[in-house]
């Protein structure tokens, strides 16, 4: 994947957090980097800490580079494809990491010739531990190009476009999820007697450790069960999490953040029709 990038001029649309991530992740690869932004100061930022360029034009940056990614809020994302739509050129491609900003709704702006690639990462990205859905039309090739582009951040899948809302739902928000469940288990700690820094050493830790077994291929239900014992204190826990319907609350949770990924969808949608 280095061969693919040396040399290959990519510029990032917004110098964000997740741009420097991405950025981050790319400056040992040998790609040439330009990243545009408009506050003065995140430009700095981004020039002191990993040495790329960044520029206040987005013009500019897509006249300068091969592959455009798109890292703007999505509230502004109509308004920045508007600005760039007549600088882009056959044979760019366009990388989008706006959350629900749709393959077709940038076709709308794109020439022909210029291929698009929708992705949805997640905030452990930042720590190149997160896992990025993909969805491009464009074929082999491009998927090559996004997964060398993404691998920084951590795991890449290529899935169809239609359930990106899904991975939105899920492993999008998920962080925020498993966040509060940390939260959780820190403040039922401190409850029965643990001092807050041990009671979050702990549920840290057992997150960690979990989250590692199940990722070495574990099945969630055999690890339950594994450490469930008949009549023990792990089955008088999880029936009280059951009783307060966890299991239902979690899927409850990823089907409102879901829907709500398909709304903002449709709403950038409308945003590029006005």
């Amino acid at each position: 994947m280095a061969e693919l990038l040396a040399g290959l001029p990519i510029g990032f649309l917004g110098a964000g957090t997740m741009a420097e991530a991405m950025l981050r992740g790319l400056v040992q690869s040998g790609a040439r980097l330009l990243a545009s932004d408009p506050d003065p100061a995140r430009r700095e930022k981004i020039e002191a800490a990993l040495g790329v360029e960044v520029i206040p034009d987005n013009t500019e940056l897509v006249r300068r580079v091969q592959v455009v990614v798109l890292a703007v809020k999505p509230q502004v994302a109509p308004a920045v494809l508007e600005e760039i739509g007549s600088s882009l050129r056959p044979g760019q491609s366009l990388l989008s990491i706006v959350a629900g900003l749709r393959l077709m709704t940038m076709a709308r702006f794109l020439p022909a010739g210029v291929a698009s690639i929708r992705a949805m990462p997640n905030t452990p990205a930042l720590i190149g531990e997160g896992i990025t859905a993909v969805a491009t039309e464009a074929g082999g090739e491009m998927e090559e190009l996004a997964r060398a582009i993404l691998a920084p951040l951590g795991r890449v899948i290529f899935l169809p476009e239609v359930l990106l809302d899904a991975v939105t739902g899920l492993s999008g928000s998920g962080p925020a999820y498993v966040a509060l469940f940390a939260e959780a288990l820190i403040e039922g700690g401190v409850k029965v007697g643990l001092p807050r820094p041990v009671a979050r050493e702990l549920a840290v830790q057992t997150l960690l450790g979990t989250a590692r077994m199940l990722a070495a291929g574990e099945p969630p239900g055999a690890l339950r069960e594994r450490v469930t014992s008949p009549g023990g204190t792990t089955a008088y826990g999880l029936l009280a999490l059951e009783r307060g319907g966890l299991r239902a609350t979690v899927i409850e949770a990823i089907s409102a953040a879901t829907a709500r990924a398909v709304e903002l969808g449709l709403l950038t949608e409308k945003g590029t029709e006005g």
